[in-house]
């Protein structure tokens, strides 16, 4: 056997987490390795943020494009060229993708290793890792291998073909007709891109509403919108089976208060959540707990129930957005080479990027009344805005959840054009525990989307 190789930290996965960390230690003199099953980047960078965010901002010209009379000019026809606007995203996660691999080939510190890692137990106090062929020692271990599309248990989902997460770019034929089953964030973003690209889309979801995290008004005002894009949903619905026909699949519904009922489709795309890439670590074998789930159980420094085996982005559960992964990062690079006051208590933002977006921070109305907080709570619509009206950008509103008796803002969500950069006035103004009078006595500028951002605060006077 060749000579085992040892460091003293082995990163598993080459995600928003893992990467900045392997080039974090290398400089603070740790021996660092990175493993990487296949593409560096992690799910936002190869099938996720960075190609979604390129389709979405095409969807939205070729919207705008179709509005063009709204502004006074004539665009006689839109086409959409769909295998281009699939090109443009690809070419723009390869640029992410060949950056990072070129960076870490031109190091030997952090050491870059090909393969998949599986745990093979323990080595005196440190453990032993199987990376491929090979077999290396690490004092210690950071698992950052992130999630998979979740495939429910459908009668005939596996005969037949479908889109997922991972593989909707390799889909370069236009669907006629789309069933998404899901109505969460990444369904709802998909929805619109599909229907602005020119498919007929009906999306599907068990719960009474979609994106089952917000407030219930939020949700609706977000399918409202979609609706208007002649975009069918139909909610408190079970797909029960799923069979192959000539022409697509044919999908059977159950909903609730109705007999089954069939839907036709040229194509299905499934965003039902996603499952913890963790089955096949050899994790029984230094002893590290897992839930039913798969999720590695974390406390909040990121560290597992085995000393110096830590833990990082969707596996650890909790928040699962790029931006956590990354600040994830920072927080082992404390633990592990720092003063070790950096945790994940934190305050976590996030965005639908639907058109208007959706950026959310901080605690939904329903969950501030069930933790029994006395609240103060405004809304305000954005077709009163200026800048707004100016843009023909009047979607949407702002809505916000005030502690009534210390005036500290306890949430917020901001429908809204460019929604998801409005929110971090608010998520700034909750880092810096300041009362919400910060922003309502602050001048903006005038005319932006950010005088809204205040004008909601005087709602509460």
């Amino acid at each position: 056997m060749a000579e085992r190789k040892h460091y003293e930290v082995l990163i598993i996965g080459g995600g928003q987490a893992g990467i900045p960390l392997a080039h974090a230690l290398a400089e603070k003199g740790r021996r660092v390795a990175l493993v990487e099953e296949r593409h560096l980047g992690g799910s936002c960078v190869n099938f996720g943020c960075t190609p979604t965010k390129a389709v979405i901002a095409s969807a939205r010209v070729a919207h705008l494009a179709r509005r063009a009379k709204e502004f006074g000019l004539k665009i006689p026809k839109v086409s959409v060229d769909f295998p281009s606007v699939l090109k443009r995203a690809e070419r723009i996660l390869l640029e992410s993708r060949d950056g990072l691999r070129k960076r870490l080939e031109k190091t030997k510190n952090p050491k870059l290793l090909k393969g998949h890692a599986r745990f093979a137990g323990r080595d005196g106090e440190h453990f032993r890792v199987r990376v491929g062929e090979s077999e290396v020692i690490t004092a210690q271990a950071v698992i950052d291998t992130g999630t998979r599309s979740l495939i429910p248990p459908i009668e005939g989902l596996e005969s037949v073909d479908f889109i997922c997460a991972e593989n909707w770019l390799e889909q370069r034929k236009l669907p006629a007709r789309l069933a998404i089953i899901g109505g969460g964030y990444i369904g709802l973003e998909m929805s619109q891109f599909y229907r602005r690209m020119g498919s007929h889309v009906v999306v599907i979801e068990e719960a009474a509403q979609v994106a089952g995290h917000e407030d219930e008004d939020v949700a609706r005002a977000v399918q409202q919108l979609l609706e208007a894009e002649e975009i069918e949903f139909r909610l408190r619905a079970k797909v029960t089976s799923i069979k192959k026909r000539k022409d697509g699949v044919a999908l059977t519904l159950k909903e609730r208060g109705a007999g089954p009922i069939e839907i036709r489709a040229s194509h299905l795309f499934v965003a039902t959540g996603r499952q913890p890439n963790t089955d096949d670590l050899g994790l029984e074998t230094i002893g590290v707990k897992v839930s039913e789930r798969g999720i590695i159980e974390a406390d909040k420094r990121l560290a597992t129930n085995v000393a110096g085996v830590w833990v990082a982005g969707d596996v650890r559960g909790g928040a699962m957005f790029t931006h956590t992964y990354w600040d994830d990062y920072r927080v082992l690079l404390s633990q592990i080479a720092g003063d070790g006051s950096r945790t994940t208590e934190r305050v976590v933002p996030y965005a639908i990027f639907t058109d208007p977006q959706l950026g959310r921070v901080g605690m939904t109305e329903s969950e501030a009344r069930e933790k029994g907080r006395k609240v103060k709570v405004a809304r305000y619509e954005m077709k009163k805005n200026g800048r707004a009206r100016e843009s023909g950008e009047t979607e949407g509103f702002i809505k916000v959840v005030v502690d009534a008796e210390k005036d500290q803002l306890l949430g917020a969500a901001v429908l809204a054009a460019e929604g998801a950069e409005l929110v971090h006035l608010y998520v700034d103004l909750m880092n810096a525990g300041a009362p919400y009078t910060v922003i309502r006595d602050a001048i903006h500028i005038h005319p932006t989307l950010a005088e809204a951002a205040q004008s909601v605060f005087e709602q509460l006077d």
